[in-house]
């Protein structure tokens, strides 16, 4: 459904380089995604960089306006806009969303991805807990296990993606997951990697909400054991930022312990702690659980790097 809010999306039959669109499948708050065809008929997905407050078109055309007064932070989004397409050329995971093309057009960027069928695992979760059913663990050890695959290939190439989320999630139809939308992706760990605008609450990590600390694998790490949570729980999370005030969250271990495993849910409860140094430090270490294998959740061994030191 179309923000009122946002410029409208391209009309059917759009071109695109040489893409034609089909219709739109979702829009957030800085992008609208289309499902578009090849010149040879093979469905993709094409992601318009297009954020809300900053653009304007008229219904029906192509061209994407920018006021003066905008331009600066417009300009500097597709720059990053085009980084997230850069990077993702670069990786080829089956569990990784796959980046084909990347071009500017109409005033604007367009990334274009390979088209998978399937739904996003926050709908796949919602459509479940609504209904009053439990999400099944062999299910989320499925999914969580291969998107972590996914997850410690991004973070061999020294990437962090910032914004893990059930909605981030796709899952195509045979059941493997897809890591999506690294708009948030930056390059490098520790202090100065950086700090994004892209935050979502209940599921950023309380470095990427001004803890102090630094962010490296460990807040991708939050990031997945929210998501976990969420899945559980029909919503999201307390956000960090209010739990760095008032630690309210419900532990994994109290809320479910009769329902999920208690190995699952430790691990949910590991990832959520708020000092970087309490959390499992790489990807590895929760493979490792969700394999079903035994393991110490403060044995530091398993760790691949130290944990940091606290920010000064």
């Amino acid at each position: 459904m179309h923000n009122p809010l946002s410029p409208p999306p391209l009309p059917r039959g759009s071109q695109l380089d040489r893409y034609r669109v089909e219709r739109q499948l979702s829009q957030g708050g800085f992008s609208i995604v289309y499902l578009a065809h090849d010149e040879a008929g093979k469905p993709v997905a094409i992601k318009e960089y297009l954020p809300a407050g900053l653009t304007r078109r008229e219904a029906g055309a192509l061209a994407v306006d920018v006021e003066a007064e905008h331009q600066g932070a417009f300009n500097n989004g597709m720059n990053w806009f085009f980084e997230e397409g850069r990077v993702l050329a670069g990786i080829d995971h089956p569990n990784v969303v796959r980046v084909e093309n990347f071009f500017r057009a109409n005033g604007t960027a367009y990334l274009v991805m390979r088209y998978e069928n399937g739904s996003t695992l926050k709908d796949h979760a919602r459509r479940l807990t609504d209904n009053g059913e439990q999400i099944g663990e062999e299910f989320l050890r499925h999914v969580f296990a291969r998107l972590l695959s996914g997850l410690r290939e991004v973070h061999t190439h020294k990437l962090l993606h910032l914004d893990i989320k059930p909605a981030n999630i796709y899952v195509r139809s045979d059941g493997h997951p897809v890591l999506l939308d690294f708009g948030a992706a930056r390059q490098g760990q520790g202090p100065r990697a950086g700090k994004h605008a892209v935050c979502t609450p209940g599921f950023a990590a309380p470095e990427q909400q001004g803890s102090g600390e630094p962010l490296g694998p460990w807040t991708d790490i939050y990031s997945t054991g929210a998501s976990l949570y969420d899945c559980m729980a029909g919503s999201e999370p307390q956000p960090a930022d209010r739990r760095l005030v008032k630690d309210e969250l419900e532990p994994a271990q109290a809320r479910w312990r009769n329902r999920y495993s208690l190995q699952l849910l430790e691990l949910i409860d590991w990832c959520l702690k708020l000092p970087v140094a309490q959390r499992p430090q790489s990807v590895f270490a929760l493979q490792k659980v969700l394999s079903g294998e035994q393991l110490d959740l403060v044995d530091p061994a398993w760790f691949e790097t130290p944990p940091p030191a606290q920010a000064k």
